[in-house]
């Protein structure tokens, strides 16, 4: 069985070695340099990589990542796509061997796209840039995706696992102008509309980022819940910055509707139940929320519902509430997530006289998460 690894890279010298140390396992290593100026095509070839370099104009992800595609020879059984700010943890290829089938078109495996401050998984999911040559081609300018020209047949990989460690001052400048024309492109494809929507959020553009989400919502193929719910809680931020807390919270409702099994809508309520000072209403979505015990591998999850974050909140609403034991024991079960949480350490740390000020302590998020 032969297993080629294709990408696409741009000034990217930093990760190279990193980058091909792990892909040590493939057969052979294509890459795409589409314009770097620091030597990466250079320092890939010296490596071992097969290097072709050639813009692409306008640019676009789907076009760059076929092309990159169409330089694996054609013998390959089975081709992995990866960037370069990633990395395959080693036994990656022995454990994709033991999970493929012959009728496989696509493997599933574990992408850690974030780490938490402490080293653990922040954000992650379930991956699949990992197929059979031939049946598929990337579509969309951003947020690319493959499409297949025949069904998809999955075959999970269980010790497969991809670390995304990403250089944290590279440009999303041009990010949000191909996330507008893959949705002009394709504007019935309700995935891409639910980025653009959150896109739109992160940029601070608040009305535009509701109005986007809303329309995703009501697309009639927007059916999967954790992405609607997901939509319905940026919804719910954006109310909350437009200073329209009573529709955020109608919005976080929804949302708990929506995906039953998700913590975080929960974990967002109790939050926004905290700040309004409605101390028994935070106290019953931390414990719905704790009662969720099973992270679905998706990426509408976010790491903070599944940190220290809802006992913060707990060991709050039962302090205001007057049960300072259970205040400090539910502090205590937040710190053995997260030991260095300062919050959480004068939580636990309060006696019968004395508890951490509300307004000084938590209204700062970053100091509840840190």
């Amino acid at each position: 069985m032969k297993i080629y690894v294709y990408a696409i890279a741009k000034d990217e010298s930093r990760f190279a070695r990193r980058w091909m140390a792990s892909m040590a396992e493939a057969d052979g290593v294509y890459v795409l340099d589409t314009g770097s100026a620091d030597g990466t095509a250079a320092l890939l070839r010296s490596l071992g990589a097969h290097v072709t370099e050639e813009r692409i104009e306008p640019w676009r992800f789907d076009r760059a990542r076929n092309r990159s595609m169409e330089l694996v020879p054609p013998d390959g059984d089975i081709l992995v796509c990866t960037d370069l700010d990633e990395v395959l943890l080693p036994g990656w290829r022995r454990a994709l061997e033991r999970a493929w089938t012959p009728g496989c078109t696509t493997a599933r495996y574990e992408y850690v796209w974030s780490f938490a401050p402490d080293g653990s998984d922040g954000v992650k999911f379930l991956y699949e840039k990992v197929h059979r040559p031939g049946v598929c081609r990337w579509v969309h300018p951003v947020h690319e995706v493959l499409a297949y020209t025949r069904p998809k047949v999955f075959c999970d990989v269980p010790g497969m696992r991809l670390e995304h460690h990403p250089d944290p001052g590279k440009s999303r400048e041009d990010y949000l102008r191909l996330l507008e024309m893959s949705v002009a492109e394709e504007p019935e494809d309700d995935r891409n509309r639910h980025y653009l929507g959150r896109e739109y959020m992160f940029r601070g553009q608040w009305q535009r980022a509701i109005d986007t989400l809303k329309a995703h919502l009501a697309m009639p193929t927007a059916v999967w819940e954790p992405e609607r719910a997901a939509s319905m809680r940026y919804i719910a931020r954006c109310m909350e910055r437009l200073g329209q807390a009573e529709q955020a919270e109608l919005w976080l409702l929804r949302a708990a509707f929506e995906a039953p099994a998700q913590r975080e809508p929960l974990v967002e309520l109790a939050r926004l139940m905290a700040e309004q000072g409605r101390w028994r209403s935070c106290e019953r979505y931390c414990r719905r929320a704790l009662a969720i015990e099973k992270r679905d591998l998706n990426y509408t999850t976010e790491p903070a519902a599944w940190g220290a974050l809802p006992w913060a909140l707990l060991s709050l609403a039962c302090d205001r509430q007057g049960h300072r034991q259970w205040a400090v024991n539910c502090a205590l079960r937040g710190l053995a997530l997260e030991p260095d949480n300062s919050f959480l350490r004068r939580m636990a740390g309060m006696t019968d006289g004395a508890s951490c000020d509300f307004a000084q302590e938590s209204q700062d998020s970053s100091e509840i998460n840190d």
